[in-house]
């Protein structure tokens, strides 16, 4: 009730203060961009830090394993703590622990430590990206929410897309370190600026009283062991791998718990009441499938170009900067629109976007670069925001203000869980078929395939000058070309599955209901 009537109060205060309030978002909205790029932005560099470090290939991995896992775990807590200390305060906390880890992973000295100060990072600072969500649709009434809403949008969805752009620039001018040391500054300004700024609530510490440890450990097992299973069984068979099938019964066993403390527990850790809201539910479902998109094909452009075109980090990001550069474009026509016609259309045109631009890509040759993949890249950034805007309005801004925090968390969460669920169905098909077309192109490039021997005779005499070994060289360059076509040809085969995916949420757009528009924000 203390909740409610904070966030009502919020939206009284005299027109004077919208100017400070919209500032303090602004600064928050910073803040998010921070911990959304984080992720991508080391991606691109895992390689350099892997040298700096002396790192394995099997212990680099979780550079990026360790944040995600402890993000996610954050996600959906920041809702109860949001609730406990106010949005200043968990704000301030997120932000202060998100640098001060920052700072850190720049002086790590061994793998170990860099693990651990990544895990901190990922978790102190995942409680700043559902905050957002909520404030933008609690503090502000509906004729700000075509300003508002396109800008934590844009944010959610271009800093993963820039982030290899940026990393790439940074690693290549000056070193690892400046992929953590560039936090340093920015980040103590949204501390000190949301401090004193940030106003819209008040904080309840009574709930902390009745924080429910048991449901924070369970939960932790249960979302920790998914993202870990998630995240490294492509690359290790899966459930042959013991340590993935540790965790993936570690997983099911928390899960269990988790739903059963959530239903028990008199303050639960996380509120799943939202759910029962069907526009929360649907749009939530389609946030899970939007991530799938946004992080998956944030990750196959660059695999692409690093594996087949041999693209450097910074020539990778050049090329990807295109779909920034159209969803930056397509936001505020996307906020104007989403109040002027029904956001399912919005919706519908947005996927229908994201299919044509995957079945495009379906043609894939080993020859494609920049100019093949421009207008998919832009079909990629328009769907993007067109999906994106009107997803997050009918899921949260129809919502009472006493669930937003804890129904930000979770829809923050689902989108989350989509990418990691996406990259793991990209990986595993990935792999599945380059293994098939892979055997298939063996079975013609044989000794009795006329056009193949002719090819490799050719190819020999092409390499003359190094004498005796020129049919080794050339049947070596023969077997690597073919590894390629396997490669480029599997690549084409994800992007048709993730047509196909795209399509279903084309279908499925009208099962949401169209919000009915009343004045004043947070659903009110």
């Amino acid at each position: 009730m203390a909740d409610t009537l904070s966030l009502g109060a919020a939206r009284e205060r005299p027109a004077s203060s919208e100017g400070r309030r919209m500032f303090a978002f602004l600064c928050m909205v910073f803040g998010m961009f921070m911990a959304i790029l984080d992720i991508q932005i080391v991606s691109a560099s895992l390689s350099e830090i892997q040298a700096g470090l002396a790192a394995s290939a099997d212990e680099i991995s979780w550079v990026q394993t360790s944040y995600l896992i402890a993000e996610v775990v954050m996600i959906p807590l920041s809702g109860f703590l949001s609730r406990a200390l106010s949005t200043r305060w968990l704000f301030v906390a997120s932000a202060a622990g998100f640098t001060v880890m920052s700072f850190m992973c720049a002086t790590a000295t061994s793998i170990e430590q860099m693990i651990v100060y990544r895990a901190l990072q990922g978790f102190l600072g995942g409680g700043m990206i559902p905050t957002v969500f909520a404030a933008a649709y609690s503090i502000f009434p509906r004729e700000k929410q075509p300003i508002v809403t396109p800008m934590i949008g844009l944010v959610a969805t271009l800093a993963p897309t820039i982030g290899p752009t940026i990393g790439g620039y940074l690693t290549d001018l000056f070193s690892w370190h400046w992929l953590f040391l560039i936090n340093i500054v920015p980040g103590l300004f949204v501390v000190f600026a949301t401090a004193a700024l940030v106003d819209f609530d008040e904080p309840d510490f009574a709930l902390l009283e009745r924080f429910d440890w048991w449901g924070l450990l369970f939960m932790a097992g249960f979302l920790g062991s998914l993202e870990f299973v998630l995240e490294e069984g492509p690359t290790n068979d899966w459930f042959q791998d013991e340590a993935i099938f540790i965790f993936a019964i570690v997983g099911a066993v928390s899960s269990v718990a988790f739903f059963a403390r959530v239903l028990m527990a008199r303050e639960p850790v996380v509120d799943l009441k939202a759910f029962a809201n069907r526009n929360f539910s649907v749009g939530s479902a389609f946030s899970f499938v939007l991530g799938i998109g946004l992080y998956g094909l944030t990750y196959l452009y660059p695999l692409y170009l690093a594996r087949v075109r041999g693209y450097s980090a910074l020539m990778i990001g050049e090329t990807m900067f295109v779909s920034g550069l159209a969803m930056f474009l397509t936001a505020p026509l996307a906020g104007r629109l989403v109040a002027k016609i029904d956001p399912r259309l919005m919706i519908g045109f947005g996927f229908t976007a994201f299919a044509v631009g995957t079945w495009q890509v379906t043609g894939l040759t080993k020859d494609w670069d920049f100019w093949e993949l421009l207008v998919p890249q832009i079909l990629r950034g328009v769907g993007l925001m067109m999906a994106m805007i009107p997803i997050n309005n009918i899921s949260l801004g129809t919502l009472p203000p006493a669930q937003l925090k804890n129904a930000s968390g979770l829809f923050n969460l689902m989108r989350n869980l989509g990418g990691a669920v996406g990259l793991a169905l990209i990986n595993t098909v990935l792999n599945d078929r380059w293994d098939l077309h892979l055997a298939r192109l063996h079975e013609n490039v044989q000794w009795a395939n006329a056009a193949a021997v002719e090819r490799l005779d050719s190819m020999t005499k092409a390499l003359g000058a190094l004498g005796s070994d020129a049919d080794v060289a050339a049947l070596k360059k023969m077997a690597g070309q073919v590894r390629i076509q396997a490669e480029v040809m599997a690549f084409s085969d994800v992007f048709l599955v993730l047509t196909a995916l795209f399509c279903l949420l084309i279908l499925a757009a009208p099962l949401m209901r169209r919000p009915v528009h009343k004045s004043g924000g947070g659903g009110h």
